[in-house]
């Protein structure tokens, strides 16, 4: 069997772009981190630096000859996009954990459920208000409304993560009722959203499917669960070139498994870092080598997955700023009244509400990958997909400039609800 290559001169190219990328993200990342914004924003910006809202107006024939040398460098660039998406659900899934205080059962639930389910009900209202706009190619209404519901409510567990960590209030109750609520929401969205992708590809709803769908994402998430409390954690030191290549076949095997049966990459990856941690959580030197694969992982692939993100982001043409607006305030708004509204019902003070309400509203990464995934797939325009990730980043920067702006006035604040 032989393999088919590209040429000399198309390797050099890719090369050349993928280095143009990763540097352009990595500069925007850091300056993002200096001013202490989420380091994510700034790898998107610098996406955009390069794509069609800033350099390919400027220097088409330049870009032209580095993005779109020969024609199947999109599809090329594109392996490198979905890798940086499988490897950033694997880490999230591997630094997701539930810890459920039961003296904090009730704020939970009503974060949850003020952050959840509440946006998505208002959402729908609006799901038809700019849906010429903001539909894809495929027309399917049914696909279109849920991601737009999602949009609206999706919360983000990395990037509220790396602001608890460099404020230094992991682990204090106001963090620990934040990632909860994030995980429970995330896994109920991420439902939604296979249900979507399924909905997208067959054109209609058949029942079976959506049960199995149904059955399968949250029975996988219940079997893990089961197997890190019933399961002895494996604590025998295992090779790093071992566990590496196990993981990896896992991880890959399972995402084409999966999607067999109607389960999205996205998940399926999640998934199996969720996994993989269930058997060797407290196992140091797996813990160090994903410390090491984390330190590659989002020095390489992610930033490229984000730039590439960015670099489609076209906010000169086929976008309006009235719309996004509208759209963001309607987003924000909804998440903002249901948290706050629901925690009425407890005893919180009005400013720790009020941060639960904003926090709540950062949609980072998982807004990113509901973008890109349901781009993909054709069940948002352009347009939506701009708006979706404009969203996520000013989301996401409101939530981390607010947290710190409060901590500064009573650094105390989170040590306690």
């Amino acid at each position: 069997m032989r393999l088919e290559t590209l040429t000399e001169h198309n390797i050099l190219i890719t090369l050349i772009a993928l280095s143009i990328l990763l540097l352009s993200a990595f500069i925007f990342g850091s300056l993002l981190e200096k001013i202490k914004g989420p380091r994510v924003v700034g790898e998107i910006l610098g996406g955009m630096l390069v794509g069609g809202s800033f350099l390919f107006i400027l220097f088409p024939d330049i870009m032209q000859k580095i993005f779109f040398s020969y024609p199947e460098e999109g599809k090329v660039l594109n392996i490198f996009y979905q890798l940086g998406l499988i490897f950033l659900m694997f880490l999230s899934g591997y630094n997701t954990d539930i810890n459920i205080d039961k003296k904090n059962v009730k704020t939970i639930s009503l974060v949850f459920i003020g952050a959840t389910i509440i946006p998505m009900l208002g959402a729908i209202p609006f799901i038809n208000l700019y849906k010429d706009n903001f539909i894809g190619s495929i027309n399917n209404d049914i696909a279109y409304s849920l991601v737009f519901c999602i949009g609206v409510a999706i919360t983000s567990i990395p990037v509220i993560s790396k602001i608890f960590f460099d404020m230094g209030i992991m682990n204090t109750k106001f963090s620990n009722t934040i990632l909860t609520v994030s995980t429970f929401q995330d896994l109920c969205l991420w439902v939604l959203l296979n249900i979507a992708t399924k909905i997208a590809e067959s054109g209609s709803i058949h029942l079976k499917d959506m049960i199995i769908i149904i059955a399968i994402t949250l029975g996988l998430f219940v079997f893990i669960k089961l197997v890190s409390r019933y399961v002895k954690e494996i604590k025998k030191n295992i090779d790093t070139k071992i566990f590496y290549t196990l993981s990896f076949v896992l991880l890959l095997l399972v995402c084409g498994l999966l999607s067999k049966v109607g389960i999205n990459i996205m998940y399926s990856a999640f998934i199996v870092g969720y996994f993989i941690k269930s058997l060797f959580g407290s196992n140091k030197d797996i813990k160090n080598d994903i410390t090491y694969l984390e330190k590659f992982v989002f020095s390489f692939f992610v930033p490229i997955y984000f730039a590439l993100v960015g670099i489609q982001l076209n906010v000169v043409h086929d976008f309006s700023i009235v719309r996004f607006l509208i759209f963001f305030a309607i987003a924000f708004g909804l998440e903002f009244v249901g948290t706050y509204g629901l925690l009425l019902f407890s005893k919180l003070s009005n400013r720790m509400k009020t941060s639960f309400a904003i926090t709540m509203n950062a949609r980072g990464g998982p807004g990113i990958v509901l973008a890109t995934v349901a781009y993909s797939k054709n069940i948002i325009s352009l347009e939506f997909f701009t708006v979706l990730i404009l969203t996520t980043m000013l989301s996401s920067m409101i939530a981390g400039y607010y947290l710190r702006h409060i901590q500064k006035k009573d650094p105390k604040i989170f040590n306690s609800l």
